[in-house]
């Protein structure tokens, strides 16, 4: 499967309509790890592919080190999601996405926090980089 920015922007909508129905189940203020149990039922009931607290590899200098670096969910190998239940999103979680999109060689990153009233308005932020830039349409 070749991976293109209107492949991205569907598994985007995709996965936000995933974490909107987990929104509307169980609602604001629990665990950021029920989310995450939460979200990888209903990314199977979708038949979504993912991987969940996938290890990051961590090469320095060329040299392979050993990292806990772990993402939420990692989206059909092309879109990195970092869940939070946060009173509000710090420039920080932004930032760590970033690192693990480049890591991870990813195109796409998206950070979801379930602390809100609506998810789609003020619950989930979508990144891009350097490697986003270079795909086709």
């Amino acid at each position: 499967m070749i991976i293109t920015r209107s492949y991205l922007k569907d598994l985007v909508y995709q996965v936000n309509g995933a974490a909107i129905e987990v929104h509307k189940q169980i609602g604001p203020g629990l665990l950021e790890s029920v989310y995450h149990s939460c979200m990888k039922k209903e990314l199977e009931l979708r038949k979504i592919n993912f991987s969940s607290e996938l290890q990051i590899p961590l090469n320095y200098k060329g040299c392979e080190l050993e990292s806990k670096l772990r993402c939420d969910l990692l989206i059909e190998n092309a879109l990195v999601v970092e869940l939070k239940s946060v009173s509000e999103i710090n420039s920080i979680f932004e930032a760590q996405l970033l690192t693990y999109m480049n890591l991870l060689k990813t195109p796409m990153g998206l950070l979801i926090n379930f602390n809100v009233k609506n998810i789609y308005y003020e619950g989930q932020k979508t990144m891009v980089n350097d490697y986003y830039r270079m795909l086709e349409e």
